[in-house]
């Protein structure tokens, strides 16, 4: 997402992954709080508890950040078969915070990029 702008950020980030582990183990992971407290703890969820989940094949929850502007997102889990055995995991992360994605129109004051004068 090279080049973009932060109203422009509204778009999802999507990463796959191959484990070789079976999707039952996978799916423990990411669902029970002790497991996903190791990778991901409870702090940088906004509430432990998941927005919506499939039992075994897709489990959201919703996250917000500790620094400001405390932008909110949800990421989900995607857990499938793999082609050839193990498990095929899908993070997909997406910004769900408003105040980012209105355009606000430029600034108050006179800042802006700097420019430099041709000698």
């Amino acid at each position: 997402m090279s080049g973009t702008k932060a109203k422009d950020q509204t778009e999802q980030l999507v990463f796959e992954f191959e484990f070789e582990a079976p999707p039952e183990k996978v799916w423990r992971a990411v669902r029970e709080a002790e497991f996903r407290q190791r990778w991901l703890p409870d702090g940088a969820l906004a509430d432990p508890e998941p927005v919506s989940s499939v039992p075994g094949r897709e489990i959201s929850y919703r996250m917000r950040d500790e620094e400001p502007p405390f932008l909110e997102s949800v990421v989900t889990f995607r857990i499938e078969p793999g082609t050839q055995g193990g498990t095929h995991f899908v993070i997909i992360h997406q910004l769900t915070d408003v105040g980012l994605t209105r355009d606000l129109g430029p600034a108050a004051n006179s800042n802006g990029p700097i420019l430099m004068r041709a000698a």
